[in-house]
């Protein structure tokens, strides 16, 4: 059996009791290791045998799994934050599928919600936002043209961009030309959740002097839109008093609205 296993954004108890407790019980852990935090391996049993997946090509990881399958032996692919997010993961699924492997799939804390939670913030605020575009800068990797980051840029919601850290002059003219403001707020966060995160607020504009001034070039989520700001917002009717649910009656005397919650 394969197990899938989100390791979280980076803090070693960010993981799931389910994905810790699978770390504990497998033979073989193949794990990314420039990503994944190393404090991690620690849950697992002392004859376990480690694999750094950073050195690998998908042939040989698929090798090592399915080594261990003949072998009887339960092999974790422990892949950074949430796997289902840039992680590579369905290329593995389909060789393990015509191999005839088992597996399945733990899901992690993503880089995304890390993020969010180094700045304290609410990517969906009423009013302002209520769509998060998850994206990337095309690099070496391609992205589809429709895809490209004006294109989203247009739609003015709330931007996580992964994977761009080293292209920001690139990232900043694109957003604008998308049609964000130069002085939209911006976040840079390097290592959500590790013990050396770090984040910073800018603009759209100045993304890459932040970067430059605070030294980051690489490991970062760069979010955009004005919700990073935290102000602005409308309250949230779910908990109006004038606002009934299935829950709870609106106040009396207060005008009603209602949704089925």
């Amino acid at each position: 059996m394969v197990h899938f296993v989100g390791a979280g954004s980076g803090a070693a108890d960010l993981i799931t009791v389910r994905g810790s407790r699978l770390l504990a019980e497998a033979d073989v852990i193949i794990y990314a290791g420039s990503l994944v935090n190393p404090a991690l391996l620690e849950y697992k049993k002392e004859a376990c045998v480690i694999y750094d997946s950073a050195k690998m090509t998908l042939e040989e990881v698929f090798s090592v799994m399915k080594d261990a399958e003949e072998k009887g032996l339960v092999t974790v692919r422990l892949h950074t934050g949430d796997p289902c997010v840039y992680g590579a993961i369905r290329e593995q699924m389909d060789l393990l599928n015509k191999a005839g492997i088992a597996y399945d799939y733990c899901p992690g804390v993503s880089a995304f919600c890390g993020a969010a939670s180094a700045l304290n913030m609410e990517y969906t605020l009423p009013g302002i936002s209520q769509t998060v575009i998850i994206t990337r800068m095309a690099g070496r990797t391609p992205v589809p043209e429709k895809e490209e980051i004006a294109s989203l840029a247009a739609h003015g919601a709330t931007m996580v961009i992964f994977l761009s850290t080293g292209m920001l002059e690139r990232l900043s003219e694109r957003l604008m030309a998308g049609g964000y403001a130069a002085d939209t707020p911006a976040a840079i966060v390097y290592k959500a959740t590790w013990p050396d995160e770090r984040s910073y607020i800018c603009t759209v504009s100045t993304l890459a002097q932040c970067a430059r001034e605070n030294q980051v070039t690489k490991t970062a989520l760069i979010i955009v839109g004005e919700t990073v700001a935290q102000a602005g917002y409308d309250r949230s009717k779910l908990y109006h008093p004038a606002f009934t649910t299935e829950f709870r009656a609106a106040a009396e005397g207060q005008e009603t609205d209602k949704e089925e919650r």
